[in-house]
């Protein structure tokens, strides 16, 4: 008892301490006023909950002014050259607003192939590896040691053995449970191998929470590819009984300057060495002329503003007739969540597609407040029963959409490294558009799913309302946290 009475003290100063940092950050008040109920109510979990998850990094400079310009200088001579570069005047705020915050270069004449099956990624993924001549670069969040990834790794490790470069980036936290074994063999294979911001306890342990979830990959150049896949076998053969429902694009192009220009500063973050020469950034492939626009966009914890989540805001409130998204979890910033209801109440068709069957219980429960209340506001909240819908794009009005790793939630919004990346062009709208519709069909919609799916765990129908509601309200106040 005397031990417990001397320790609870210190663990009040150390809390107190804490909630003094959490205030002075200036965060969104909601997340603000997460932490200090934490650390108020839960001093001892609450000091080890912050010190992994809390800390604000988006102060710290993790790549100087001068690398970053260096690494972009073949990008804005590309952009320089580009001939009969014509951008869209109803998109031109939408075209500064990532240029100013991220120094994302619109380019034009781009082909895509959208991929929505694990099956034909890995299958279209793994030829264009056979294929490469020069260089292949992979940035995944996570790279799985089972047989696909095992037959991804042995594709690159052949390719070294050849004499092309091959970088790869894997994020420690995604990759925890993925043998070290398994990465060293590609080193000794000739493959540079890096982790994304390694976990070493205790030094390390603040930068637990700020994980990179892109998903890129370029081939000599040439042909991008960015979108929600990891590779792993999941993405082929879906999770239990569920499949699996996500959206790649591969991209050749302009475009890729874009793309290989966001893994290049990740490289430098992991090995500090600039690579910016132009066997980097060749010329575009002949014939290849059109007016599809598109801007690779990133985000991340240290950037100055949430770019991603800024133009998504932007869209929502320029948006003149219809917003259709998906994601596979739903817990928007009070920013998001206001455009939303805002989209929707002035008449736009807002949707929003959703997994029927979450993966994550917790973040499933936390999120229903927040699609109750989008709801009331006219929004369209539809739950896919075709499978685990992991994909993250984005249409709207006909002209404009997007697809990426960046996910609706605090999250990616906030603590992720993320890339999405724009199109500006009315055929690839459409096409996106297609994709959700074509979804859609295999979707219930929300009153469907509040009485059908929710009934039957119906404990009491006096009772459960008010014990549901209370146990969502108690996971949303976590919800900043997640």
């Amino acid at each position: 008892m005397s031990w417990w009475s001397a320790i609870l003290p210190l663990l009040y100063l150390v809390s107190i301490i804490a909630m003094f940092k959490v205030l002075t950050d200036n965060r969104q008040p909601v997340k603000t006023m997460a932490w200090l109920m934490v650390l108020g109510f839960l001093p001892g979990l609450g000091i080890i909950l912050y010190f992994f998850f809390g800390r604000n990094i988006r102060k710290q400079r993790m790549i100087s002014e001068r690398s970053m310009n260096q690494l972009t200088k073949r990008s804005m001579i590309e952009f320089a050259e580009q001939k009969e570069l014509r951008l869209p005047e109803s998109h031109k705020a939408l075209f500064r607003l990532f240029y100013n915050q991220n120094m994302a270069f619109p380019f034009k004449d781009n082909r895509v192939e959208i991929l929505t099956s694990g099956h034909d990624f890995f299958l279209t993924l793994l030829r264009d590896i056979g294929a490469a001549r020069h260089h292949i670069h992979v940035d995944s969040y996570i790279f799985e040691d089972d047989p696909l990834g095992r037959l991804v790794a042995d594709a690159l490790k052949d390719k070294a053995r050849q004499g092309v470069e091959v970088r790869v980036i894997y994020d420690d936290v995604g990759c925890w449970r993925v043998d070290s074994d398994f990465f060293e063999s590609m080193r000794e294979a000739g493959i540079d191998v890096h982790a994304f911001m390694p976990v070493k306890f205790p030094a390390f342990t603040s930068k637990m929470n700020y994980r990179n979830h892109r998903k890129i990959t370029v081939i000599d150049g040439q042909t991008g590819y960015v979108g929600g896949m990891n590779i792993a076998l999941r993405y082929v053969k879906g999770t239990g009984d569920q499949p699996w429902r996500d959206t790649h694009l591969r991209v050749t192009g302009g475009a890729v300057y874009g793309i290989q220009r966001a893994f290049l500063i990740d490289w430098y973050f992991v090995d500090r060495t600039l690579l910016s020469g132009q066997q980097y950034y060749p010329p575009l492939e002949e014939g290849l002329s059109n007016n599809c626009i598109a801007q690779m966009v990133t985000s991340s914890p240290v950037s100055p503003q949430p770019e991603i989540m800024q133009g998504y805001l932007r869209i929502l409130m320029a948006a003149r007739r219809y917003v259709f998204l998906e994601s596979p979890y739903f817990l928007p910033t009070e920013t998001i969540l206001l455009a939303m209801r805002t989209a929707a109440t002035s008449g736009v068709d807002v949707r929003l597609m959703l997994p029927l069957r979450s993966d994550a219980r917790f973040v499933a429960w936390a999120s229903r407040s927040y699609i109750r209340e989008v709801v009331e506001s006219g929004v369209k909240v539809l739950f896919y029963q075709g499978g685990f819908n992991h994909s993250k794009l984005l249409v709207a009005d006909d002209c404009l959409s997007s697809c990426g790793s960046t996910n609706i939630d605090f999250r990616s919004f906030e603590n992720n490294f993320e890339s999405n990346i724009f199109f500006y062009d009315e055929g690839m709208a459409l096409r996106m558009k297609s994709l959700f519709l074509k979804d859609e069909k295999q979707c219930v919609g929300y009153e469907t799913w509040q009485n059908g799916f929710q009934g039957r765990w119906r404990v009491c129908d006096r009772l459960r309302p008010m014990l549901t509601r209370l146990w969502e309200s108690v996971a949303r106040v976590f919800a900043p946290l997640l």
